[in-house]
């Protein structure tokens, strides 16, 4: 079992910037690669971004690229999320996911295997 528990969402200006974290209890955190997803009302979950079980690679949706950056932190067992430069369409409940089995790569929300309870971003334009 892993738990997964989300912080730092809230409203925040056009073109403003938000952190959030995710902070992972159960399993031994450094063994399994973490996703970002984000579902905004009426639409699919989408994968926003993943980061490896050492931290050493990642791998972001293209809508945020340049913009969200990834990072963990295997002592402490979090990570976040650091959004920037964030926009209306950006608006949604972001969730983070733990996959314990697969690649950091994967995108597809049925190959993860706990998630948060999510946390909302709200960006006014």
């Amino acid at each position: 079992q892993v738990q997964l528990v989300e912080s730092g969402g809230g409203l925040v200006q056009a073109g403003g910037s938000l952190r959030l974290s995710c902070a992972a209890s159960g399993r031994t955190f450094s063994n399994y690669a973490m996703g970002w997803f984000r579902q905004a009302p009426g639409k699919e979950r989408e994968f926003v971004v993943a980061i490896s079980s050492s931290g050493g690679s990642t791998y972001y949706a293209d809508f945020v690229k340049g913009r969200f950056t990834i990072s963990r932190d295997n002592v402490k067992n979090t990570v976040l999320l650091q959004m920037n430069n964030l926009n209306f369409e950006d608006t949604a409940v972001y969730y983070c996911a733990a996959n314990l089995y697969g690649s950091y790569r994967e995108t597809s929300a049925r190959q993860y295997d706990y998630w948060g309870q999510g946390t909302q971003v709200t960006v006014s334009s």
